[in-house]
């Protein structure tokens, strides 16, 4: 009968496949989605590529992929039993990317629409280059 403890009679450190645990904080909608993210070497694990899904993590890894346009940067802080709701989701790991501006970064504000008096129309295409004119 074998016991949970590694080879220095100290309690082994609970491990996870990385695409089951990516799937279990709810950075991805279905395993399959996170292993191909994985399979495709978009995922860092303590600053090493890693391109197999059954890696294993622990906590205190640092796990860096792209997820849509953000770069996340995340740190395990406990393994999972289940998926569960997205606040026991939250509680498996911490985030260690700054927090994004609420407006979208490196972009400019959209101009504000030309004035025109109430019942004028559409803009004829003279007057519509006039209006891109003044707005540069």
């Amino acid at each position: 009968m074998s016991d949970a403890s590694g080879r220095d009679g100290m309690p082994a450190q609970a491990t996870l496949r990385v695409d089951k645990w990516l799937w279990q904080a709810r950075f991805f909608k279905s395993r399959s989605l996170a292993n191909g993210m994985v399979a495709a070497g978009r995922l860092r694990v303590n600053s090493q590529p890693i391109s197999k899904p059954h890696h294993q993590v622990r906590p205190g890894d640092v796990l860096t992929f792209p997820q849509g346009r953000r770069i996340r940067v995340i740190e395990v802080a406990a393994i999972g039993t289940r998926r569960g709701p997205a606040a026991e989701a939250q509680t498996l790991y911490a985030d260690l990317a700054p927090p994004e501006p609420r407006g979208k970064a490196g972009t400019t504000p959209a101009p504000k629409p030309a004035l025109r008096e109430p019942g004028s129309g559409r803009p004829t295409k003279k007057q519509r280059r006039e209006i891109d004119r003044l707005r540069g």
